[in-house]
């Protein structure tokens, strides 16, 4: 018997992975076994040999059907993950029989998604109708960690994301603005300190969200708490609430800007420095992207006027020349 306790790749397949994930959701061999158009002899004997392979039993059979082990949940968790990327996979590959000649994974947060990306991305698509972005919406933490783990090609996040191990480079300049309705007692200032507003209920949005975490932050350094009176999922929703009366909301002024006036709202400037923020392009390098990945991220740099970055390692870069914006840094 081998001391080494890892899973022989030779002993499973996918054939199997989907076997047990069927019997799992189920909570059936049998019924399992009907769903993948597999002999319930066949299955059990691969359900077996499954456990072999991993040395420890991962289903309880019982006379109601079957529960998982603790090896077995995570057994489940794993081999979900193996199915889903093996479908990945197969449609990937699947779509350069179809005509499809690139497929390039872009994950982005709320900010950029709304504000900038959809112009960006259409214009990419007309020059490049062979190569097809998949794109998903985001926290900037997640972003990251997608990029390292290889999900995601190219991703856009906030400054201040900790991103060691990636290529970063200076995307869009983002305006966060105090918004409220046009009656509101903070209405009538031509700017506001942040301090200033913290007496007022909050509409902000839900947790992991990298705009909470900036005014959380604003809040603590000016000796206060943010206590949010709503959160909630997008910019759209949060201004719905704000013209509800249910508070006031830091937001992209680009994000918000027409949605204001249809909801009786105003966008009010705050004066500190952080109110001026950077979104950040990031990736694992040029000599990992594949071509058409390559492609999009010049295509991402001309539309924002750059024409090169330096990379200056430690997950940051600067731009060397960046025509047409201020810089906020």
């Amino acid at each position: 018997m081998s001391d080494d306790p890892s899973i022989n790749p030779a002993r499973v397949d996918f054939v199997t992975l989907r076997l047990f994930r069927a019997v799992v959701e189920t909570g059936s061999i049998t019924a399992g076994a009907a769903r993948c158009g597999l002999a319930l002899s066949a299955a059990s004997r691969r359900l077996s040999d499954f456990e072999a392979a991993a040395g420890t039993g991962l289903l309880v059979r019982g006379a109601r059907g079957v529960t998982l082990t603790p090896a077995g949940h995570v057994a489940w968790q794993h081999a979900t993950r193996l199915f889903h990327g093996f479908q990945l996979f197969s449609a990937e590959v699947g779509e350069y029989a179809r005509g499809i000649r690139g497929h390039v994974r872009l994950w982005s947060n709320m900010s950029a998604l709304t504000e900038f990306l959809p112009t960006m991305l259409a214009g990419f698509a007309r020059r490049h109708p062979d190569i097809k972005v998949e794109i998903e919406e985001q926290i900037s933490p997640d972003t990251v960690q997608a990029l390292r783990r290889g999900i995601a090609d190219l991703g856009v996040f906030a400054e201040g994301t900790p991103a060691d191990g990636l290529v970063v480079e200076r995307y869009q300049a983002d305006q966060l603005v105090l918004v409220c309705p046009l009656d509101h007692p903070l209405a009538a200032h031509p700017a506001l300190r942040f301090a200033d507003c913290l007496d007022h209920d909050f509409v902000g949005l839900n947790r992991g969200s990298s705009l909470l975490a900036v005014i959380s932050v604003a809040a603590a350094r000016a000796g206060r708490a943010l206590h949010p009176r709503v959160q909630v999922r997008s910019f759209d929703a949060m201004c719905q609430m704000i013209s509800a009366g249910l508070g006031v909301g830091v937001l992209p002024l680009d994000a918000c800007q027409g949605m204001l006036a249809a909801r009786g709202l105003t966008a009010v400037p705050l004066s500190e420095p952080w109110a001026r923020r950077w979104l950040m392009l990031g990736h694992l390098g040029e000599e990992r992207l594949s071509q058409p990945a390559l492609l999009l991220l010049r295509h991402m740099r001309e539309c924002v006027g750059a024409d090169a970055f330096e990379s200056v390692g430690g997950g940051s870069a600067v731009a060397r020349t960046a025509r047409g914006r201020g810089d906020f840094a």
